[in-house]
């Protein structure tokens, strides 16, 4: 089964969105720009996603968001907690999935994701008990 962001793993409200881009920091590619905002009442990074009708007809945006939703998914464990997320598609981004796929969108993410330090330390294993 493939790794979802869930609905409490989302933003969904306008305000939601506002806060995030005039008070969080951006961070851009050629194919995506990343808005990040602390939010300490999160357990977990929250995503919300912008693709406007630049990127293409409904079947190429709804594709890009599918895409990027998936990929914030497999790339949620290793994020830190506590951070509202907007990812904005720029039309290049309908090409990306169109030529590369999941892996193109990946690659994108990932590099905004590390540029914007989201990207945690993996846990080390806990020492037994003696």
């Amino acid at each position: 089964m493939r790794p979802s962001v869930s609905r409490g793993g989302r933003l969904s409200r306008s305000a939601e969105f506002e806060r995030v881009y005039r008070h969080g920091r951006s961070t851009a590619n050629r194919h995506l720009v990343l808005y990040t905002f602390p939010n300490t009442a999160a357990e977990r990074p929250r995503l919300g996603l912008s693709v406007s009708r630049k990127v293409g007809g409904a079947v190429q945006r709804n594709r890009v968001k599918r895409l990027l939703r998936e990929s914030f998914a497999q790339a949620e464990s290793g994020l830190a907690p506590g951070n509202d997320v907007v990812v904005v598609a720029r039309p290049s981004a309908s090409e990306l999935a169109e030529r590369e796929g999941l892996a193109g969108i990946d690659a994108a993410l990932a590099e905004l994701l590390s540029k914007a330090g989201l990207n945690e330390a993996p846990p080390l294993a806990a020492e037994p008990a003696r």
